[in-house]
């Protein structure tokens, strides 16, 4: 088990510190916002309101002792930049940064940001490689977080029941419908006990994150 500080609890912030907490890592959440943090507050280890652009702050909740800090406060460069400066000051042994532009992440490198990402631009290179596999056949939007993918099974999946894969829990994706290969007929929620037959498709709903990992299958 690692320790995680998530500082910044947006849509980014709160996805990735209640995914490491599922993944059962210790997570602190900070937020300025009292609101943010008691949404997160049954889905982490720790949550707490207060300024992370005050050193003093962050020594009284122990940040030092953490593995690695995530600064999600992405969208005022002023903010992220003041609070990398902190943790690295402190001795947070890896601090990653959420940036807007090239300009931002050049600034956040710049005061020792050991790791810097762009969630959005990065998610939409990946899907878009995604969706150049051959085994994509048609890709619905339905927001900037969600999707629907038909999409050719990979061979692991063939002569397996739905219930087998365990598609939902292992790659957080619903089959809402199936194309038959055979026929093209579409069979729309199939139920656990209906076996995948070679050169079928599925039709998948879920985040466009976890539909691209598929295509790695």
């Amino acid at each position: 088990m690692k320790t995680f500080v998530v500082i910044g609890l947006g849509r980014f912030g709160t996805a990735v510190a209640t995914e490491l907490c599922e993944l059962g890592h210790e997570v602190l959440a900070i937020d300025a916002s009292e609101e943010g943090v008691q949404q997160v507050a049954d889905r982490v280890t720790h949550a707490v309101a207060g300024d992370a652009r005050d050193p003093a702050v962050l020594r009284a909740l122990g940040v030092r002792n953490y593995d690695c800090a995530i600064v999600a406060v992405g969208d005022d460069v002023g903010n992220s930049a003041l609070i990398t400066l902190n943790l690295k000051e402190i001795g947070v042994k890896r601090v990653i940064c959420k940036a807007q532009s090239h300009v931002h992440r050049k600034v956040l490198e710049k005061i020792g940001a050991d790791r810097v990402v762009f969630p959005e631009h990065e998610m939409g290179v990946k899907l878009a490689q995604g969706l150049s596999s051959s085994s994509v056949l048609n890709f619905i939007e339905l927001s900037d977080d969600f999707g629907i993918v038909e999409l050719e099974i990979p061979k692991s999946w063939q002569h397996r029941s739905i219930r087998d894969l365990d598609v939902r829990a292992k790659y957080h994706v619903n089959i809402i419908a199936v194309r038959k290969g055979s026929t093209g007929q579409l069979d729309v929620a199939p139920g656990g006990d209906y076996v995948l037959e070679a050169k079928d498709a599925v039709v998948t709903l879920g985040r466009n994150e976890d539909i691209n990992r598929l295509h790695d299958l």
